[in-house]
C-alpha cells in the first residue's frame, strides 16, 4: 500500500496531467476538461498510462479529474454518459496497467462546480460520495482528493473519502500565497491533516520550484502543529514566475499557447532533487508533463529507488546517447555539465519574457462564478469580452 511505502521511506512517483496530454492528443476538449475519454476512447487512455509506467510512475491516478455530475452538466457540456461510467471505466484502466507493473490504483476526486456557486456543505459531500461508490466498488488502492483551490471544499472531500477507511491524500492547487479566502499553506496543510488525510500537499496551478516551496510551508506548519504527515508535490511542467495566487490559468497564455513555458528534462532532475532533499516522497506531475518529464524523475531518484524505469532502455544518462550521433558538434554535448548549464532560447523574436496575469480577482460567491446548465450565450460572452478590455 502507499503507506507502508511511504513510512519504508519510499520514493512514490505519481504520474503526469491527463487531460493537458490527452487534449494535446485530441481525446479532450478543453474548457470543460472532462475526462469521457475513459469510455469514448478507451484506447488512448490505456497508452497514456503504459508510457506513464514504463518512465517510472508506481501510482496509476484514475483519469476521473472533473468527473463529478454536476461538473458533466456544467454550461452545456451535457454528455451523452455518466460520471460512473466514466469513474468505473477509469478504474478499470488504472488496475489494467497497474496489473503490468508494480503500481497503485489512486482514485481520485476533484473541486466542483457546486461549491464554486455556494451549494450547501451537505450538496457538495453528496457529490464526493456519489464518486466514491464507485471507488469502493472497483476496490482503488487510495484515494485523493486533487485541485482544490479552497481548503475548506478539500477538507469536506477529506472527510467523505475518511469514511471509506483507505488511505486519503489531499493536493491543493495553491502557492505560496495560501488559498483563495487566504489561507496560509501552513494553516490548509493542519486542516487537512486533522480531517483525516494521512499525505498532503499540493499539484497543478504552478511550476515546480514553486510548488516544492509551498508543500515546505505545509511541511512547516504540521510539523508546528505536533501533527505527523507523509508529503506529495505534482507540479505544471510550465515555467510560473509571473503568476499570481490564481495560478497559471490566470495567464494569458493559458491554455493554448504555454509550449514556450514547458520545463525540459534536465530541470525536472532539479525538480525531483529539490522535492526530494525537502522530505517529500511522493513526487509526481500535473498539466504539462508527458511521460519523459516522469522517466527525469526516476533517474535522477535512481539512487535512492535502487533501479531505472523500464524507459531509461532508450534514453542515456545525462545525454550519453548522443555519443553515437553523427554530427561532431552534437557528440560534443554528451555530457551533464552541458545540458546542465544550457539556458533554452524561446526563438520567438520580440516575445516577452514573463505575461501579466489577468488578475480578475473573484472567486467563491462572486456573481462572475455562478455556475449553470445552460451553455454560455453570446450575450455572455460579450460581456466577459468587454470586461476582459479593462483588465
Amino acid at each position: 500500500g502507499v503507506l507502508e511505502r511511504l513510512n519504508a521511506g519510499e520514493v512514490v512517483i505519481g504520474d503526469g496531467g491527463f487531460v493537458f496530454a490527452l487534449e494535446k492528443r485530441g481525446y479532450v476538449k478543453a474548457g470543460p476538461w472532462t475526462p469521457e475519454a475513459t469510455v469514448q476512447y478507451p484506447d488512448a487512455v490505456r497508452q497514456l498510462h503504459r508510457e506513464f509506467l514504463r518512465a517510472g510512475s508506481n501510482v496509476m491516478q484514475t483519469f476521473t479529474f472533473y468527473a463529478s455530475d454536476d461538473k458533466l452538466e456544467n454550461r452545456g457540456n451535457n454528455l451523452k454518459v455518466t460520471g460512473a461510467q466514466i469513474n468505473e471505466a477509469a478504474c478499470d484502466l488504472a488496475r489494467e496497467v497497474a496489473n503490468e507493473g508494480d503500481a497503485l490504483v489512486a482514485g481520485g476526486v476533484s473541486q466542483t462546480p457546486s461549491y464554486l456557486s455556494c451549494k450547501s456543505e451537505a450538496d457538495v459531500k453528496a457529490i464526493f460520495r456519489k464518486q466514491l461508490d464507485v471507488f469502493i466498488k472497483k476496490n482503488v488502492d487510495f484515494l485523493i482528493a486533487e485541485y482544490f483551490e479552497h481548503v475548506e471544499e478539500a477538507v469536506w472531500a477529506v472527510e467523505v473519502l475518511k469514511e471509506t477507511g483507505k488511505p486519503v491524500a489531499a493536493s491543493l492547487c495553491i502557492g505560496p500565497k495560501g488559498d483563495m479566502h487566504g489561507v496560509s499553506p501552513g494553516e490548509c496543510a493542519v486542516r487537512l491533516v486533522k480531517a483525516g488525510a494521512q499525505i498532503v500537499g499540493v499539484n497543478c496551478h504552478f511550476d515546480p520550484m514553486t510548488c516544492v516551496e509551498t508543500v515546505k510551508l505545509m511541511k512547516e506548519g504540521v510539523e508546528k502543529a505536533g501533527l505527523k504527515a507523509h508529503y506529495m508535490v505534482q507540479p505544471l511542467a510550465f515555467h510560473t514566475p509571473d503568476c499570481n495566487c490564481q495560478g497559471f490559468i490566470d495567464l494569458p497564455e493559458f491554455p493554448f499557447g504555454l509550449e514556450p513555458r514547458i520545463l525540459t528534462r534536465w530541470d525536472m532532475h532539479k525538480y525531483a532533487r529539490e522535492a526530494y532533499n525537502a522530505g517529500i516522497r511522493f513526487i509526481g506531475g500535473c498539466c504539462g508533463f508527458e511521460a519523459y518529464h516522469i522517466r527525469a524523475i526516476a533517474e535522477e531518484l535512481a539512487p535512492e529507488r535502487g533501479f531505472l524505469p523500464s524507459a531509461s532502455e532508450k534514453h542515456g544518462s545525462w545525454g550519453a546517447g548522443l555519443e553515437m550521433h553523427t554530427k561532431p558538434w552534437v557528440r560534443a554535448r554528451a555530457r551533464r555539465d552541458y545540458w546542465e548549464n544550457l539556458k533554452p532560447a524561446s526563438g520567438r523574436p520580440q516575445c516577452p519574457s514573463m505575461s501579466v496575469p489577468d488578475s480578475w480577482g473573484v472567486t467563491k460567491g462572486h456573481a462572475d462564478l455562478m455556475q449553470q446548465k445552460e451553455a454560455t450565450s453570446k450575450e455572455e460572452l460579450e460581456q466577459l469580452f468587454d470586461k476582459s478590455k479593462t483588465h
